[in-house]
């Protein structure tokens, strides 16, 4: 486990933000290990050098993203999008399979099940998803913690009502991944961005798929999907990859070079010490809001903080140089490892004003 010292040393050497940055719900900062591996990249590119090393990058971070969600390797596809796994998913399931969602989650979970047509696609409050389950769900698609304003879903309910009705389950962990511990092996599949939490560049999702593939059609395959990719180039597949990797898209290079780095610094830093750090800097803001009389969206535990009624200032607060965003009319504040409690005192002085 890292010290306090350990820790803070760690992140000051990788981040040097020129701005209060409080919007890793949007995208996070890079890493200077990142930023260093991404020019590198370019570099082989621009120097027609073999791109070898970029396609082992791909499995390394395949490998990384399977130990924190606590899956093996061969469980992990690389894909582009949550959209993109989300349609596949949605693809397996038969003509008037009911799909459990709840109201308002980000759209890339929810939209592929409603283009289908022949769903019947059921919201109800995130609060009360667990108790919605149904003998005739087929599906339950949530995200971990909402975009909108960080409520966390009762994970350990949710598991109990599906297994209890025979639905299968799917989480979203874009908002979560990389602060909030999770266990993939616990849920059918888990999909997640790159962008957010786990501190890499745009371009990469991951999907985590049961042991069996949970009889998804790879619908999106290429030559990347195959059990053997290089012999794969023309005509259709032969053969297709015996795990997971069946469901990758075509890699963005360049992301997975990136990524790959970020994902050892989160490894470095180690999830308890990450988790602790994001959830005291949320909570230092939900106990500074009360002494200003503001009352946020009731998210404990959360790393996202979201208070109604305030969103409008969102562009003063960017001139001022503290970046955060406006969610539905509500300022959405996200807190992660390269932030302080002086970013959190800034916002907060800035607030009451």
């Amino acid at each position: 486990m890292e010290t306090t010292e350990t820790f803070e040393s760690l992140v000051r050497a990788e981040f040097t933000p020129k701005t209060t940055y409080l919007n890793t719900a949007s995208n996070s900062l890079l890493p200077a290990r990142t930023v260093a591996a991404l020019h590198e990249a370019a570099l082989l590119r621009a120097e027609g050098r073999p791109l070898t090393p970029l396609f082992e990058d791909v499995e390394a971070c395949r490998a990384a993203y399977a130990r924190l969600a606590g899956v093996p390797a061969t469980r992990v596809a690389a894909g582009a999008s949550v959209a993109a796994h989300s349609g596949v998913i949605a693809a397996s399931l038969p003509a008037g399979a009911e799909v459990l969602t709840a109201e308002d989650d980000f759209t890339s979970v929810l939209n592929p099940f409603h283009v289908r047509g022949d769903l019947k696609v059921r919201a109800v409050p995130l609060e009360r998803i667990a108790e919605s389950v149904r003998p005739d769900t087929a599906l339950v698609a949530v995200s971990a913690a909402q975009s909108a304003d960080g409520r966390v879903a009762d994970l350990a309910a949710l598991r109990e009502a599906a297994r209890a009705h025979g639905a299968r389950t799917y989480v979203d962990f874009s908002q979560a991944a990389g602060w909030l511990p999770m266990d993939a092996d616990a849920y059918d599949f888990t999909a997640t961005v790159s962008f957010k939490w786990l501190l890499g560049p745009h371009g990469a999702a991951f999907l985590t798929v049961p042991e069996d593939l949970g009889g998804l059609t790879p619908l999106l395959a290429g030559w990347v999907a195959a059990e053997q990719p290089w012999d794969s180039c023309y005509g259709p597949v032969d053969e297709l990859a015996h795990s997971a990797r069946r469901f990758d898209l075509t890699h963005a290079l360049f992301t997975y070079a990136g990524l790959r780095r970020s994902l050892e610094l989160i490894e470095e830093l180690g999830m308890a010490a990450v988790h602790a750090h994001d959830v005291a800097l949320a909570d230092r803001f939900r106990d500074g809001l009360a002494t200003l009389g503001h009352t946020p969206v009731p998210a404990p535990g959360s790393a996202i903080v979201s208070v109604p009624g305030l969103g409008g200032r969102q562009p003063e607060l960017s001139r001022a140089g503290i970046e955060v965003s406006d969610r539905a009319g509500n300022l959405r504040a996200s807190f992660h490892l390269f932030n302080t409690p002086a970013d959190v005192d800034r916002l907060l002085d800035a607030l009451s004003g």
